[in-house]
């Protein structure tokens, strides 16, 4: 069974690592979607951003990582998938993510949304948290990836004056 476990990752978090991780112990295959939304501004490209995923989950055999443009559940059936992934961290996250379940469920009732709890550890990230932190020079070392760690500070140090 192909799941898609779809999202802006803008950058990617320990906490979407942990939920990519779980889903492919369930999973036979799952894609990693990239979104591209241009209702939001990112502080990295689809291409960076694919790229940082890439690095961060190549330790998972039966994961890929690919960028769409779109709606997600046309994206989901051109990948032969059946189920969408979505991570979640608090009851705040349920309302909107239910509401998503429930469009793409009225849009094709063959593709089921699978809901992950995040670990405990990681029930406070967010990408925009993490941006913000590094923003203000905070640690972020174990919120990220060491590579997504080491972009993002480039990132803020040469591109954001």
């Amino acid at each position: 069974m192909i799941a898609v476990c779809p999202g802006s990752f803008d950058p990617v978090t320990n906490g979407h690592v942990d939920i990519i991780a779980r889903a492919a112990r369930i999973f036979d295959e799952v894609i990693v979607a990239v979104a591209q939304n241009s209702a939001k501004e990112p502080l990295f490209t689809v291409d960076e951003r694919t790229q940082l995923l890439k690095e961060s989950l190549s330790h998972l055999e039966n994961v890929r990582v690919d960028s769409f443009n779109g709606l997600l559940i046309t994206y989901v059936k051109s990948q032969g998938a059946t189920v969408i992934v979505r991570g979640l961290r608090a009851v705040s996250d349920f309302e909107y993510e239910f509401q998503m379940a429930s469009m793409n469920r009225k849009l094709d009732g063959d593709v089921e949304t699978v809901f992950v709890m995040t670990s405990n550890e990681y029930a406070y990230l967010s990408s925009s948290l993490i941006r913000e932190v590094a923003r203000l020079n905070g640690c972020i070392r174990d919120l990220v990836p060491k590579n997504v760690e080491k972009a993002l500070r480039y990132k803020l140090k040469n591109f954001l004056k």
